[in-house]
């Protein structure tokens, strides 16, 4: 019998996921940032920037060093190097996740929590026993991001069409926190879905 149940932690751009997570981590969730693991698997020199390097050249110095605006860009408006920009990175952000989760449930922590922007789009959802997505609606979303990323409105557009839609987070998630109001409305549903994941674990 597994000793430890993986929750992976969704949603859309700027519908408070920092939040979200922070709150799970302070009521004994470890936490697996996914934004961190991307950053670690594309440190200058990696395996995996000398593959984007081949397909993106424009984004790296010769250093290797990779440009995340530049990228950003090009992707968000390009279906295609969006694709072979997650089918590039997703397996090496994958592999360190599980080396992660193993690394936590052999330290015994009992609840995990899979902080993944892109959980879908990485098939780490098929890691999880259960899904939370965040959600809000897109104008609260559009001015949360202009205020915490400084990117101009045209970007946050691109981004937005580029990502799924509040249907599909509903349609395929265990558990919706909508994060339109204000912050301790979001944290009495985390505080719920909590006590309903430990439930459960515990039988």
């Amino acid at each position: 019998m597994k000793n430890h149940i993986i929750a992976g932690l969704t949603g859309q751009s700027g519908a408070g996921k920092t939040m979200v997570s922070n709150f799970f981590s302070e009521n004994g969730f470890a936490v697996i940032n996914c934004d961190e693991v991307a950053r670690n698997v594309t440190k200058p020199h990696s395996d995996c920037n000398k593959e984007l390097a081949e397909l993106f050249p424009c984004c790296f110095d010769d250093d290797l060093n990779l440009d995340r605006q530049s990228l950003a860009r090009i992707v968000f408006n390009d279906k295609e190097s969006l694709e072979k920009l997650n089918a590039t990175i997703f397996p090496y952000i994958t592999r360190d996740i599980e080396d992660e989760i193993k690394a936590l449930a052999d330290s015994g922590e009992k609840y995990i929590l899979l902080d993944a922007p892109t959980l879908f789009e990485a098939g780490a959802n098929k890691l999880c026993d259960v899904i939370i997505s965040c959600v809000a609606d897109r104008n609260i979303r559009a001015l949360r991001i202009a205020k915490r990323d400084n990117i101009p409105a045209k970007l946050i557009e691109s981004r937005f069409n580029a990502q799924k839609s509040q249907a599909f987070f509903e349609q395929n998630s265990d558990y919706i926190i909508e994060n339109n109001s204000e912050p301790d409305d979001a944290r009495s549903r985390c505080k719920d879905i909590i006590e309903d994941i430990k439930r459960k674990f515990n039988g």
